[in-house]
């Protein structure tokens, strides 16, 4: 087992603690693959020769110090391979690491339900299960033919690999410098869509303003809507475990102006249709950053657009003088 798929447990509003947590993997290895907006891929080959331990003895090595220098538990699923350990994170707990056995790995997935494989949707599993194929097991078994005549020639050739233990996956490095977040906490849970507008455009203009500091532009923005409790909540019932829903928008542009971005994260959230959702937290993240100097922009006349900027330019000096106070949340929106 060399791959490990590491869930942090952070609280519902502490998304934007992800990236020193992964820094923490990379003390291990640079290989290392964010999983917003909780968890991670470590490929720790190199790490095991270099530390003379496997990778399960390491996976409490980490444990160790996230509770220790982050006060963050964490579950742990290890495999050799990176679907195998994203499978093995799904049955892993808090002090436990879950390990998939090199030797048995079409034994341990054999039982597992068929939404339990990274990339299979609750639309794939419900066809699967209604002509009762709805374990690993049954579709490792099935026909080919069957699989693609039911899902399609590509995604079913690539189940019957997967639920066959055939992991061809590799964990793709994306450095933490490659993404930045911030949240928007409510003291309660919160109603009223005129808020979580204005809890957007207040991190939409942090995001902003950290990007243009760095001398960054980003080229995807993610949201995630953390709700009360489970799905029924958002029609008014109480209690449950928290749950989010994220989504992800590629920009017109590479960008750091924080009006663009509030459009973008303003977008993402009416998309979302939300109806009496009773939000516990926003949160942003710009990814794919680049530097500013060598981002391409699309030429504008916009009046409106240029006086923007220069207000921004303004507020980003006030800030360099005086503080990332200076200027309030949300007073840009004029």
């Amino acid at each position: 087992m060399t791959i490990l798929c590491v869930r942090f447990q952070l609280p519902p509003t502490h998304e934007a603690a992800l990236p020193g947590l992964l820094g923490l993997l990379e003390d291990f290895t640079p290989v290392v693959q964010a999983l917003p907006p909780d968890a991670a891929l470590a490929d720790l080959r190199g790490a095991e020769r270099y530390f003379g331990r496997d990778a399960v003895e390491l996976a409490s090595v980490i444990r160790v110090r996230a509770l220790a220098h982050h006060g963050v538990d964490c579950a742990i699923g290890a495999g050799p391979g990176p679907m195998l350990a994203r499978v093995a994170l799904g049955e892993a707990r808090p002090g436990v690491t879950c390990a998939v056995p090199e030797d048995a790995v079409t034994e341990f997935l054999a039982d597992k339900p068929v939404a339990a494989l990274p990339g299979v949707g609750a639309a794939t599993a419900r066809t699967l299960c209604e002509y009762g194929l709805d374990t690993l097991g049954l579709v490792a078994a099935a026909p080919l033919s069957t699989l693609q005549r039911l899902i399609g020639a590509k995604a079913g050739r690539e189940l019957r690999e997967k639920a066959s233990g055939i992991d061809r996956g590799r964990v793709v490095p994306d450095g933490v410098s490659r993404s930045l977040a911030t949240e928007r906490p409510f003291t309660r849970d919160e109603l009223d869509p005129d808020r979580h507008r204005r809890a957007l455009l207040s991190a939409a203009e942090e995001l902003g303003a950290r990007l243009r500091a760095l001398g960054k532009v980003c080229r995807t923005l993610t949201l995630t809507v953390r709700y009360a409790d489970l799905p029924h909540s958002r029609t008014g019932s109480s209690g449950g475990t928290p749950i989010s829903t994220t989504r992800s928008r590629t920009l017109k542009e590479p960008t750091a102006h924080s009006a663009a971005l509030t459009r973008a994260a303003y977008g993402m959230y009416e998309a979302l249709g939300l109806q009496r959702a009773r939000v516990r937290a926003l949160a942003l993240r710009a990814e794919g950053l680049d530097p500013a100097e060598q981002a391409s922009y699309q030429l504008t006349f916009d009046p409106l657009d240029e006086k923007a900027r220069r207000i921004e330019e303004v507020a980003d000096r006030a800030r360099a003088k005086f503080g990332p106070h200076a200027v309030m949340p949300g007073s840009l929106a004029a």
